[in-house]
C-alpha cells in the first residue's frame, strides 16, 4: 500500500538536504578571506592612504575583505603581523631599522630580529613631515618657548615621540618631563585635547595640509615652529636624527594652511617616507591582485581627490629597507618598474 506519510517525509527530508546544500554553495561563493590592517589614527596620511588601499581592494576584488585598526603603535603593529596576528601594517624604515637590529624600542624583544625577517613591503609612500602647531595668540615662536608648556610629541611607545622629543632635546637642549610636558594620548584625543586648548603644541606626522589641522585653522590663527637650517646643518644629534632610513630635511611652506597660518618664511621640519607592508607568507597572488588594483585604479581618482596626488609610482621604493614581497614586485615588474634588492 501506499503510505503517503512515508513518502511526505522522504520528500521533505530530501528537500531539506538539498536547501542545506544549496544554502552552504551560497554561502561559500559569498565567503570573502579577510585580512586585518593596522595604521596609526584617523587623521593621520597613513591612516588616509591604507584606508583608500582597504576600500579599493574591498569594492574592486569582492573576495577578500580589509578591515583597518587604527590603535595602537607602529612598533606592535610590525610585531603583530610578523608574528602572524595580523596581514597589514604601517611599515616606518625607522622602525624596521630598530627592529632589524634589536635596538631602540625593541631592545627588550629578544625575537624582535628574528621576526624582522617575516616582513615583506607592498610599497612605499610618502606619509609627510612633523607638523609642530599652535596657536597663534599664545604666542609660542619656536621650540625654545615650549618650556613649561604641554606638548603632544606622539602616543607612548611610538616613534613619532621618541621622534620629536630628540629633536626637541637637540635643537633646545630640553628633556620631556624635566622642561615640558611630553602629553601621553593616542592621535585622535590629542588632536581633540588641542582643539580644546588644553595641549599648547600639537606635533603630527602628516601631508600639508593635514584635514585635522586644517580644520583648526578655518576658525584659528596658528603658527608651526621647527628648526633652522643653520642648526639642522651644525648639530650633530639632529644630523644623527636625518640620516635615519625614511627621514629628510623638508619645508613647511607659508600659506600651506590658507590666510590663517601667521607664518611668513618656511618652518623647516623632518619628512618622512613609510609604506604597507605584510607577512612574507601571504600569497602571491593575492598580493599581486590586490597592488595592481590600487594602482591601476589610482591616477582617475586624483582629479576628485586632491590628497592622493602626493602618492606616485617614482615614490614605491622611497627608503625601502624591507624586501619586497614577490607579489607586489610581480606587479611593479610587469609596469616597467626596476624593483630595487633588499636584504
Amino acid at each position: 500500500m501506499f503510505n503517503f506519510k512515508t513518502r511526505s517525509l522522504k520528500t521533505l527530508t530530501a528537500s531539506l538536504c538539498a536547501g542545506v546544500l544549496l544554502s552552504a554553495g551560497a554561502t561559500q561563493a559569498q565567503a570573502k578571506e579577510s585580512f586585518r590592517m593596522s595604521t596609526l589614527g584617523p587623521g593621520s596620511s597613513p591612516y588616509m592612504v591604507m584606508t583608500h588601499f582597504a576600500n579599493t581592494v574591498n569594492k574592486e576584488l569582492p573576495e577578500y575583505s580589509i578591515v583597518v585598526n587604527a590603535t595602537g603603535v607602529a612598533p606592535k603593529h610590525a610585531l603583530d603581523t610578523a608574528k602572524g596576528r595580523g596581514e597589514f601594517f604601517m611599515m616606518s624604515p625607522s622602525i624596521h631599522n630598530y627592529m632589524k637590529s634589536g635596538g631602540g624600542m625593541f631592545g627588550k624583544i629578544k625575537s624582535a630580529q628574528d621576526l624582522s625577517q617575516n616582513l615583506r613591503a607592498v610599497f612605499m609612500f610618502p606619509m609627510g613631515l612633523y607638523q609642530a602647531v599652535t596657536y597663534a595668540e599664545d604666542d609660542i615662536q619656536s621650540l625654545k618657548d615650549i618650556k613649561g608648556k604641554r606638548v603632544f610629541a606622539g602616543p607612548p611607545g611610538g616613534v613619532a615621540r621618541r621622534t620629536v622629543e630628540t629633536m626637541i632635546r637637540a635643537a633646545t637642549g630640553y628633556e620631556a618631563g624635566e622642561d615640558y610636558t611630553s602629553v601621553k594620548l593616542g592621535h585622535e584625543s590629542a588632536s581633540q585635547a588641542f582643539q580644546d586648548h588644553n595641549i599648547d603644541v600639537y606635533f603630527n606626522a602628516t601631508v600639508a595640509p593635514s584635514p585635522v589641522i586644517s580644520q583648526i585653522a578655518l576658525t584659528n590663527k596658528v603658527r608651526f615652529i621647527g628648526v633652522d637650517m643653520d642648526t639642522f646643518n651644525s648639530n650633530p644629534e639632529l644630523q644623527k636624527l636625518v640620516s635615519i632610513p625614511g627621514y629628510s630635511i623638508k619645508p613647511l611652506e607659508p600659506g600651506v594652511y590658507g590666510e590663517n597660518q601667521v607664518n611668513e618664511e618656511p618652518v623647516y621640519t623632518i619628512g618622512i617616507n613609510v609604506g604597507i607592508a605584510t607577512n612574507k607568507d601571504l600569497d602571491e597572488e593575492t598580493i599581486y591582485k590586490m597592488t595592481k588594483a590600487y594602482w591601476d585604479g589610482l591616477e582617475a581618482q586624483k582629479e576628485s581627490t586632491p590628497w592622493l596626488r602626493n602618492l606616485s609610482l617614482e615614490s614605491v621604493f622611497a627608503d625601502m629597507n624591507m624586501p619586497m614581497h614577490p607579489g607586489a614586485a610581480r606587479y611593479f615588474r610587469e609596469i616597467g618598474l626596476d624593483v630595487p634588492e633588499v636584504k
